[in-house]
């Protein structure tokens, strides 16, 4: 149920400054901002910074418990203590969002002698009430094209790539169709991988049957479904546990493993159903040198194209897009020109990727995290996943466990490689309190 936050206060004493409130007034105001920043898709070390730059302005104190979905707090004042339990009913991503909240507790500290909290909580309603940047039909294209640019990254021809992205429109308009309508998260994912498989597969079949298109292109079905990938809480949960908290890190990552098994089950009963084998991609003869300006452009698009989905506005995603376009051609070069391992080269890419973002950060002033998601997303190893769990469906054991270590190495890589730079380059991450 929402939180009624202006039945709250004291309107006998409404015309007070913040900072001369009472206990149970100031906590509504920390208590609030946090979870509007765990509702906004962030991790828990970001709720807690957020609420205690809060807390400081405030001249409280507030310890927090922070998971998935809800925060446990205590604030203290003088001998006085308020606690309270708040909870969201679901989770998601919002990047324009959460950089306005991000902007109001960085501004906190100087209006807090100025503004009432009823006036605080009138400024919090709007942020709260920004409506989407996008509709489902422009969230329809950016997968699109998004998973179109996946699927030449991960080997696929012109085909494959128009085949894909079709069915990861189709996919993507059905699924945001299904969360207006508020339909459970298992279901949505479900529903919207069936389509774009189903999708790839009509046209495919057309394909075969009027162009004579071969059959080794099915392969490319894999990358259609590719946009319920859930960077977010892949990434986000392996910083919390970074930074030692544990709760939300396993469960932001028990979140994402639930999206990516019903993912990949419904693309495993998809191809079972239509006889599809995740085979590997026909060879493209490309000049290196021409190989590398598609990868640049291609690895824009998909960052580019995912950012959308995360509801970040447009110079945000194309800050993001060209944050992802070195880095992402960065790991692939090195993993065709040294004898890096994968999972290294996706370190050193996200390494990178998390640099930057600090350097554009300190110029512009976004969020790092509304920045280094996007632009790593498209270097998590969905193909991987998928492959593993279509051949230990088919009792290959060895085979599936083998795909699957890839993919475990390289999605604990990426998170890795984040939190290097942001211990390099934040001096706040890379101390315990």
């Amino acid at each position: 149920m929402k939180i009624q936050w202006h039945e709250l206060l004291d309107e006998e004493k409404e015309e007070l400054t913040a900072v001369n409130a009472s206990l149970k007034e100031k906590a509504t105001l920390v208590g609030r901002v946090g979870l509007m920043m765990l509702a906004s898709g962030t991790g828990a070390w970001r709720v807690r910074a957020s609420m205690n730059k809060i807390s400081r302005a405030l001249g409280i104190v507030c310890n927090a418990d922070i998971g998935l979905l809800s925060i446990s707090y205590t604030c203290v004042e003088n001998g006085e203590t308020y606690t309270n339990a708040i909870s969201i009913n679901t989770t998601g991503v919002n990047t324009d969002r959460l950089n306005a909240i991000e902007f109001f507790a960085d501004s906190f500290t100087e209006r807090a002698g100025k503004y009432s909290v009823k006036q605080f909580h009138r400024i919090l309603d709007k942020i709260e009430s920004m409506p989407a940047n996008y509709k489902a039909w422009n969230l329809s294209l950016a997968a699109a094209f998004a998973c179109c640019a996946f699927t030449f990254l991960l080997g696929g021809g012109p085909a494959e790539m128009l085949f894909a992205f079709f069915g990861a429109g189709v996919g993507q308009f059905v699924r945001k169709k299904l969360i207006e309508h508020h339909i459970t998260l298992l279901a949505n994912v479900a529903c919207a991988v069936a389509s774009s498989c189903c999708t790839y597969v009509i046209l495919i079949k057309l394909a075969e049957m009027f162009f004579g298109i071969s059959e080794a292109h099915q392969s490319g079905y894999i990358c259609s479904m590719l946009f319920v990938i859930p960077g977010f809480p892949l990434i986000t949960g392996g910083i919390d546990l970074a930074k030692l908290d544990l709760r939300s890190g396993l469960e932001r990552l028990t979140y994402a493993f639930l999206i990516i098994i019903t993912a990949t089950l419904t693309g495993w009963l998809a191809a079972f159903t239509f006889r599809f084998t995740p085979a590997d991609f026909p060879e493209l003869s490309i000049d290196p040198l021409i190989k590398l300006v598609f990868r640049m452009a291609a690895s824009f698009a998909g960052v580019y194209g995912f950012s959308f989905l995360f509801n970040s506005k447009r110079k945000m995603a194309l800050t993001a897009g060209i944050i992802g376009m070195l880095a992402n051609t960065l790991r692939l070069e090195l993993v065709d020109f040294t004898s890096i391992p994968v999972s290294a080269a996706a370190f050193i890419g996200a390494f990178s990727a998390g640099l930057m973002a600090s350097l554009i950060k300190a110029k512009v002033g976004y969020p790092r995290i509304t920045l280094t998601v996007p632009s790593i997303v498209i270097m998590v190893p969905g193909m991987f996943l998928y492959k593993g769990i279509y051949y230990l469906g088919l009792n290959d054991v060895n085979t599936g466990i083998m795909w699957l270590s890839k993919a475990i190495m390289l999605i604990a890589a990426l998170p890795l490689g984040l939190i290097a730079a942001r211990i390099l380059t934040d001096k706040n991450f890379r101390k315990s309190s």
